[in-house]
């Protein structure tokens, strides 16, 4: 009876391990690596949303070459890179650093900060194209100290920074809880040892901090980066879907949308896009690793 329990068992070791893990290759599957193949192949095609596309080979990334849209795509996604990663990297590493003391009241301050990461994009965005209209709160305060109602949204570059600011203020919560975990692991003795040694604020920042940290710094640069060249939702709530004056801010995940959506989308070029900016972010990841190995050695 015994040896044909453990024969049994012996015989259903080999598919259980695939039964478990079946629904979670299923769902990856079929919305991730499905979709990822079905956009390579329909970016060699013309394919549309109704029509059933044809093979036309690299003619989708020549038209991309010649595409004026695509390039100011790529330039509003780099800028927002140039934009938002640095202050992403800095900032809530300064903001850790604050709240991660255990003083009266700190806790309320840690969810306050972290209130904008669980807030939904599309409130979020909305209150802010509120407070930035023509007539939203930040212009009725300008005017009544007579600075003169500001343009955050009708100006090209003033709308792209607004966006930026928005992006930072939203991620400030999420980046802060990962380097408090951080500092976290930060030894006090050197802490201690750099005091000792008449090392003030600033300088022990610098010599004990910023090293032990810097892998999270590194961490929170590379997703930071990816985030920003992919943005979509701040761009889009408070740009419009025409992507501001004349189109001037629009994204390349703006234009994978608009390109790509509709009864007559152009599915095989939205495709093509798609691809580009899967490419840049790797490409971004990598840059961002081999520039880690390189401080390392």
């Amino acid at each position: 009876m015994a040896l044909s329990t453990v024969s049994r068992v012996r015989r259903q070791l080999p598919t259980s391990p695939w039964l478990f893990a079946a629904p979670g290759l299923l769902i990856t599957g079929a919305f991730i690596l499905y979709p990822f193949g079905s956009t390579l192949v329909n970016a060699f095609t013309d394919r549309r949303t109704l029509i059933p596309g044809h093979f036309v080979g690299f003619a989708n990334f020549r038209e991309l070459w010649h595409d004026e849209m695509f390039w100011t795509g790529l330039r509003n996604s780099t800028l927002y890179i140039v934009g938002v990663v640095p202050a992403l990297v800095v900032l809530p590493l300064l903001l850790a650093l604050l709240v991660q003391k255990n003083i009266p009241g700190i806790t309320f301050f840690r969810s306050a900060f972290y209130t904008p990461v669980v807030a939904s994009i599309v409130v979020v965005g909305l209150i802010w194209v509120w407070l930035l209209d023509e007539r939203g709160l930040v212009n009725s305060l300008l005017e009544t100290i007579g600075v003169g109602r500001i343009g955050f949204l009708s100006d090209q570059w003033l709308l792209l920074f607004s966006a930026m600011a928005v992006t930072v203020w939203k991620g400030l919560g999420y980046y802060m809880i990962i380097y408090l975990a951080a500092l976290a692991g930060v030894p006090r003795e050197l802490h201690e040892a750099a005091s000792v040694d008449g090392a003030g604020a600033v300088r022990r920042f610098f010599t004990v901090t910023v090293p032990a940290v810097r892998s999270t710094m590194v961490l929170v640069g590379a997703l930071s980066s990816v985030a920003a060249f992919k943005v979509f939702s701040e761009v889009y709530l408070m740009a419009g879907p025409s992507g501001g004056p004349a189109g001037e801010d629009t994204t390349l995940v703006m234009l994978v949308q608009r390109t790509g959506t509709g009864l007559t989308g152009r599915v095989g070029y939205a495709s093509a896009l798609s691809v580009v900016v899967f490419v840049v972010t790797v490409m971004l990841m990598l840059l961002v690793l081999r520039a880690d190995r390189k401080e390392d050695s």
